[in-house]
């Protein structure tokens, strides 16, 4: 019955095995730019807190594919559409591809900001310059 089951299992999670390779990726990458941009900013950094985080987004991650795969297997499958887990992933790890580069410019002290969701929506460009925040702009925006 085990068998059976992890058959199932490894058939539905076979087609996004390389969206698992890519998430340790990018986790590894994030950490990596994470820890440089806390020491640039002057935070001490604390390795069980950053395990702790890492191996949490790992988490994160397994669930994230499971509930792709699910959703292809429920809805892609059924309906001709097999590039929807795909689609799912995309969405996810564009927040996390995000989160590297801006990390990464943050540790080279560039006060710039990636969005690669406004190239996709409008092709506009994805690298802006991070705007400085102060008083008079919050009270502005209220």
């Amino acid at each position: 019955m085990l068998a059976s089951w992890l058959t199932s299992f490894i058939d539905v999670v076979e087609p996004v095995k390389w969206f698992l390779l890519a998430a340790l990726c990018l986790i590894i990458a994030d950490a990596k730019f994470g820890i440089e941009a806390a020491k640039k900013r002057g935070e001490h950094i604390r390795r069980s807190r950053a395990i702790r985080r890492t191996v949490n987004k790992l988490i994160d991650y397994i669930c994230w594919i499971l509930v792709a795969s699910s959703v292809g297997a429920a809805f892609g499958q059924p309906f001709g559409i097999p590039i929807l887990p795909a689609i799912v992933l995309f969405v996810i790890y564009g927040c996390e591809i995000n989160s590297c580069f801006n990390n990464y410019f943050e540790a080279r002290g560039q006060r710039l900001r990636i969005n690669i969701f406004k190239w996709i929506k409008s092709k506009a460009p994805i690298i802006e310059p991070e705007e400085k925040k102060d008083s008079q702009n919050i009270e502005n925006q209220k």
